[in-house]
């Protein structure tokens, strides 16, 4: 296997969140793992671009994440790549983020996942709401108007 290990930093980030939803408040928690798991994350195979949390008798689970076993591994060690992770949280926010839930059109997605300073694997979660078509046309003109200006504050030519 040729990939870089990866002992902290970040592993991989969900460019789509923030384009589909209005991210309103941000929340780091740990993410309850085994051992073959953070392996595979330490090497990139991770994808949470289609991951969600759902609230699960009284409790926060991260769902619709991959993580790839590693090829090189043994058979036993095979792990479900879509199970879900339970998130690591102190109770009270584990309320708080229930009770947000709970309200319309609210959802919980992951923002990036990484690997702080100490070597522990944290997730950022965004508390949002799904953006319409208008919202999304919005901020594609937003970023595009911001292209631009910086092209031409640059000296740059323009189109």
């Amino acid at each position: 296997m040729t990939r870089a290990i990866i002992k902290s930093g970040q592993v991989s980030e969900n460019r789509k969140a923030r384009f589909n939803y209005s991210i309103e408040d941000t929340i780091e928690a740990g993410v309850s793992l085994t051992g073959a798991e953070v392996k595979s994350i330490r090497y990139g195979l991770v994808t949470i671009v289609d991951g969600f949390v759902s609230a699960r008798d009284g409790n926060l689970v991260l769902k619709n994440i991959v993580v790839q076993p590693l090829p090189t591994a043994a058979k036993i060690v095979r792990f479900d790549e879509r199970r879900g992770r339970q998130l690591l949280l102190h109770q009270n926010q584990i309320n708080r983020l229930i009770g947000k839930l709970s309200e319309k059109g609210a959802t919980i997605v992951p923002l990036k996942l990484y690997f702080n300073s100490r070597g522990k694997l944290k997730v950022l979660l965004g508390i949002g709401y799904g953006k319409n078509r208008t919202d999304k046309r919005e901020t594609i003109k937003r970023r595009e108007w911001d292209k631009e200006k910086s092209r031409i504050i640059r000296g740059k030519n323009v189109k």
